[in-house]
């Protein structure tokens, strides 16, 4: 059974940084070809944020392109987004995605506040 699980949410400062994890099992990370991240803010529609896709590489949302970078750990079955210089329109549930198969975690709330 494929799980995936977001970790690493909280409440950060404007201008920090936070690393989401999404930690996977039932199957290697390595056999998905793609994995991403999406977000959703409060009354907004869910809106993409990056993807890594095999033999392709990754790619980024305009909002987020130069300050969050995606990345994959096959030892560690996990995926990352490092979030630097946050702000507070960033502040939203993310989820973490895998395919194909359409898999999807329950989200992680980052919130970016002073």
């Amino acid at each position: 059974q494929v799980q995936l699980v977001e970790s690493g949410g909280g409440l950060v400062q404007p201008g920090g940084s936070l690393r989401l994890s999404c930690a996977a099992s039932g199957r290697s990370i390595f056999s998905f070809k793609t994995m991403g991240w999406y977000r959703q803010a409060p009354g907004k529609e869910r809106e993409w944020v990056a993807h890594t896709i095999t033999n392709i590489g990754p790619n980024y949302a305009d909002s987020v392109k130069g300050r969050f970078t995606i990345s994959r750990d096959n030892a560690k079955n996990t995926l990352y987004l490092q979030m630097n210089s946050l702000r507070p329109e960033d502040t939203a549930v993310y989820y973490c995605t895998a395919g194909p198969g359409g898999y999807w975690g329950q989200g992680t709330q980052v919130t970016v506040s002073s």
